[in-house]
């Protein structure tokens, strides 16, 4: 299916639009930013295996009745897609302190938490991407009611759950991660966007080693490497 229109262009992705409008393209790019767009960089291949391992956990959780945007994977770096109305909030999973957690809330790094974590925040780079609560959400009218978060709660630790397990046959930590939802043609409320070591924390269950994005973060080296061997893993578990 052509692309007809770039419709969104963001710091990893460009949208184009197709012949059908209730199918969109992302085209995977090699570009990388951290801490709000401060720091930027490019490495090629990155946007080819974020395609890659996007696509392998999209069937995964599609095979385990998550409902996500996940139709095909044209080509090494570009994905059709259900069109879908972006849910303004970014849902932080956490299972281990580190990062952001640990520096504001004094939270030694690396301890298990005692319950998984989910976070929003508000998807706005103007502001910083600041946290929200609930009433938050539904005074920006992000959402339409308050079961509606509890349902994108509901299913961003059922995604924890079956992703935990997922990686940890691949001797694999899932730390952290963000995503994203939004809402189909017909409003059900659907997973989009990415599943990539862009926005997820997966560190080696052994050694620690970092395989995510915290590699350019900070200043590692080696990040094409870590996620090469994220695929690597998942191909052949």
């Amino acid at each position: 299916m052509p692309k007809t229109e770039l419709l969104y262009e963001g710091k990893a992705k460009k949208i184009w639009k197709t012949e059908d409008e209730n199918l969109l393209i992302s085209e995977f790019k090699d570009s990388l930013t951290a801490f709000n767009g401060e720091k930027k960089s490019s490495e090629e291949g990155k946007g080819a295996l974020n395609n890659q391992i996007s696509t392998e956990l999209f069937k995964y959780l599609d095979e385990k009745g998550i409902p996500t945007h996940y139709v095909d994977t044209i080509d090494e770096n570009n994905m059709l897609h259900k069109a879908a109305e972006v849910i303004k909030i970014e849902v932080i999973v956490r299972n281990i302190a580190t990062g952001s957690l640990s520096k504001n809330l004094g939270i030694k790094d690396k301890t298990v938490l005692p319950f998984t974590l989910v976070e929003f925040d508000y998807k706005n780079d103007a502001l910083g991407d600041p946290k929200l609560n609930d009433q938050h959400c539904l005074i920006l009218n992000l959402v339409n009611d308050a079961s509606e978060l509890d349902y994108i709660r509901f299913m961003a630790r059922r995604i924890n759950t079956l992703l935990v397990d997922f990686y940890a046959g691949l001797d694999i930590k899932v730390v952290d991660f963000k995503i994203e939802f939004g809402r189909d043609k017909d409003g059900n409320i659907i997973l989009i966007d990415e599943l990539s070591p862009d926005n997820f924390r997966l560190w080696d269950a052994k050694t620690d080693e970092k395989l995510d994005k915290d590699r350019f973060r900070q200043g590692l080296g080696g990040l094409t490497e870590a996620y090469k061997q994220v695929l690597d893993r998942i191909k052949n578990r």
